[in-house]
Formats: structure tokens, sequence, C-alpha cells
């Protein structure tokens, strides 16, 4: 019978959740719908009346249309409690937490987090719990029933299917950097700062946004004086989740290095002091003297000082488990003898079309500098070689990104929509894009082979399918992708 469970004991919860892998959401409310018909029929429920009228007047029961969240299909209609916003876990007598979240199958059918994991909503009406293990993130996370589906979005929501049920706690080694992220977000929030949070903050539990840009999605907040914020949420962050699902659930160990080697490193220090300190451990030793000191081949191609990079971790590859898990990515950074650094930093190539139809908060360019956090590893120039001067975790701050960068991308945005003149030069063609100098953070510029275009006049140049692709008035271009300015980045560099 449904609801056929012993909600003190977690191997009863399991075994019972267990049943609902490979159904789909429609299976779990057409169970529901029989137990109806049993409750009608006078037979004998483990449910109260009241909770089964409500059951019988849920919109979610009686419109597929109905707006409800698929996780109030599981938590209602399956384990048989209404769903709420307590701070406890949902199986409180046990304290398991359940918890649904999507999986989407990339092209190459490899199977990745749909989704950050939303925990607990961060209160800005009362004080912030110091000890993290008497916080409502804790009685979250430490016991999490994981639901997760096969998001399919050319079905109907309710048609996804169940693939995976398993009970999950985060392993004493990732415990240890979630509590230092945790103590990251809070001592934020205690300086009257939760306006300037972002998920790039930290490393596997984020601060992640809840609700619409709308104003009812702003809060003012406990501490400081008051600024409004806007609603957050503590969240595992969607790189973790992917390595949750790859590592425990599918259990295809992925070939990455640890760069902790032994977890009481982490009892002293946060991970990213240890990460700084086994790197600035080189300080101004040369390029060369490290490819000597690391067996590498000395030949200033551009992989050298990212390999270099890696090696100064304890990394052979250029993999690291925990900068998987924590979408963090490694920038080396050269610094010439005049004091500037050359190269902007790239981003993977964007569709014209598709970026005149993204909105600022959900647009690529949004979510990659909300969630993700560099290490530069800074060289400078000698003449000869490069002496390495040290490393820094960096991410976009809040007003650069919600400022600046912004209005760049707006701006870009805009000419593409409203149309992009060119103009023939010497067998050159020019656009009328946003230029370098027009924002001090971000541009765009070509990122192909070789240069591509099919105009309205019918002039064609290059390989159209394989280095350019389609404007919104039906023209093609050469692809382009965002950077970031060079001197936008020399700015943020606390070595020089």
């Amino acid at each position: 019978m449904l609801f056929d469970y012993d909600d003190t004991n977690i191997n009863s919860v399991l075994n019972y959740a267990k049943k609902i892998e490979n159904m789909t959401f429609r299976d779990i409310l057409n169970l529901c719908k029989e137990y109806l018909i049993d409750a009608e029929n006078g037979n004998e429920m483990n449910r109260s009346d009241e909770f089964i009228h409500s059951l019988k007047n849920d919109k979610l029961l009686t419109s597929e249309n109905s707006k409800g969240q698929l996780g109030n299909i599981i938590e209602k209609f399956y384990f048989g409690y209404e769903p709420n916003s307590n701070q406890n876990a949902d199986l409180d007598k046990i304290g398991v937490e359940i918890k649904q979240t999507p999986i989407d199958i990339k092209k190459d059918g490899t199977l990745t987090a749909g989704e950050r994991l939303v925990i607990t909503m961060i209160s800005y009406t009362d004080p912030v719990e110091d000890d993290f293990y008497k916080s409502h993130v804790f009685e979250k996370i430490k016991n999490i029933l994981l639901v997760q589906y096969i998001r399919d979005k050319s079905k109907n929501r309710l048609d996804n299917r169940i693939k995976y049920v398993n009970l999950f706690t985060p392993p004493p080694e990732d415990l240890e950097i979630i509590i230092n992220d945790y103590k990251v977000i809070t001592q934020k929030i205690k300086e009257g700062k939760a306006h300037e949070l972002s998920e790039s903050d930290t490393y596997y539990l984020g601060a992640c946004t809840k609700g619409s840009t709308a104003q009812s999605s702003w809060r003012e907040q406990y501490y400081g004086s008051h600024i409004p914020a806007k609603k957050r949420a503590f969240c595992l962050k969607n790189s973790y989740m992917t390595h949750v699902l790859q590592d425990y659930v599918l259990t295809h160990k992925l070939e990455n290095e640890s760069i902790i080697k032994n977890i009481d490193e982490l009892k002293h220090l946060s991970f990213e002091q240890i990460i700084i300190n086994k790197i600035n451990h080189y300080k101004n030793k040369t390029d060369e003297e490290l490819c000597s000191l690391f067996d590498r081949e000395y030949n200033n191609n551009k992989s050298q000082w990212i390999d270099l990079s890696y090696r100064m971790l304890g990394i052979k590859g250029n993999h690291a488990e925990e900068f998987e898990k924590a979408n963090v990515k490694v920038k080396a950074i050269r610094i010439e003898t005049n004091g500037k650094n050359k190269e902007s930093i790239s981003f993977p190539t964007f569709k014209y079309k598709e970026l005149a139809n993204e909105t600022w908060d959900t647009s690529f360019i949004h979510e990659y500098f909300s969630t993700t956090k560099f290490l530069f590893v800074i060289f400078k120039s000698n003449g000869k070689t490069y002496n390495l001067l040290g490393a820094q975790m960096w991410n976009m701050p809040y007003n650069d990104l919600e400022e600046t960068v912004k209005n760049g991308w707006l701006a870009i945005q805009e000419k593409i929509i409203t149309g992009i003149t060119f103009t023939k030069t010497n067998n050159c063609i020019k656009n009328d894009l946003p230029k370098k100098s027009d924002n001090p953070i971000i541009h765009v510029r070509p990122h192909a082979q070789k240069a591509a275009f099919k105009l309205k006049d019918g002039y064609s140049q290059g390989n159209i399918n394989r280095d350019a692709n389609e404007l919104p008035d039906g023209q093609w271009m050469t692809t382009h992708s965002f950077w970031i300015n060079n001197d936008y980045i020399l700015k943020q560099l606390k070595y020089k």
C-alpha cells in the first residue's frame, strides 16, 4: 500500500523509496489515485481523513498543468506528508531530507547534474548560526534521500522518469570544505554584505539566488545598515552534484587526482590556504627551473604554464578532483617586462540567435561568472624566462558583474538584435559590434579558425558551417566569444 513505511527506520524508508526507481511522476500520481479509490470504497487507510481530503483536492492531482513542483509529488503523493518550509529534515525522526533533482544527458551520452541542489533558504530576519553542526544546513545535508530523474524537455514534466534513489552523505573530506564555505557565506552576511553574495565566493556549498528579479524577491538584511538583498538559498553546487552523480551514484570513479592527500590538512587550514601555500612554496623560481624540477619539457607552448601550475599542486595531469567539484578554472597569467599582461581570457563561443533570446539573469555569461572561481598563477618575465610571482583565488566581484559586465552584455545583445552593419575594406569585413574600449571588463571578438561571412548582399567568404553562425537577421558572421579584458585582469592581481 502507498505510504507503507516506518518513518523511524532508515532502512524501511530507503527500501520504500527504491520502489519508485524507473517510475515516472505520472506513475506516482496514478498510484495515489488508486489509493483514493480504495479510501472511497471504505477500506481502512494508513493516513488521516484530513490528509486524504487534502490529497483529493490537490491541484497537482487534478490538473497536470498545475505549477506545483515535482518535489511535492515525491513528498506528498508518495511519502504522505504535506510539503512545508520547516527548517528541520523532512523525515525528522531519522534526520533524512528528501531532495529530488534532474539529470541531463549530454550529446555524447554523458550524464550530468541538471541543477544545483537547493538545501534551505538563507534567513535575513534572524541572526546566523555560527556553529555549522547546529545549523539548518547540516540538518538538511547530513542524510539526503536523493531522488534523481532524467530530464527530457521535449516531454511533459510528469513523464520524466526517476532513475536513481539513494541515500547520500557528504564524505568527511568534502564536509570540511563545506564547513569553511558555510563560514565564508555567514561571515559576509554578518558584515551586512548579503547583497554582495555570489555563488562563486565558495567551493562546494553556495549561496544561490531564489525568486525572480521582482522587488518582492528582495529582503532587508538583519545585519549592518539593512541594505535590501536578493533572496538566496544554501545549495550544493551544480559541479559538486555532477561529481556526486558520477562518483557515488553511477560509481564511475573519475580519473582525477586529489590535491588534498590527507584530510587532516583541512583541520588546520582552509582549502584555499592549502592551494595558495602549495604554489607559493615555489615563488621566484623560473618556469625553466620548474620544468626541470617536474621533469617537463621546456618548450614555451601555451600549455606549459598550466601544466606547471598543476605540478606545483601535486597533480600529474590537468584535472584535480577538488577543482572539478568546485568549478575552479586554472589560469596562468604572464606579465611582461613592461608590467603588462598580453592575454585577455577567452570563454566558449556563443550562438548569436541564442544570445539574442537570453535574459541577463539566465545568460551563459551571468551563470558562468556567478558560479566560477579562478586560480590565477602569476608569472613575470625577466627578459629570458618567467619567474613565478605567486598565486591567488579570484572570482568576479558582485558589483562588477551586475553593473559593468551586465551593461556590456546588454550593449552587445542589442546590437545583435537590431542588426550589425558590415563594412568591406581591402578584403576585410568589419562590423560595428561594441569594441574592447567600450567596456572596462568584457568584449567580444572572433573565435574561429578563419573568418567566414554570408551577407544579405550575396557576399560569401570562408567555411560558413565550420567558422560562422547565423545572426537573427539571417546573415552569417564569424563565430565570436566573450573575453575578459587583459587590463582588467591586471588590476585584479595581487602580484605584479
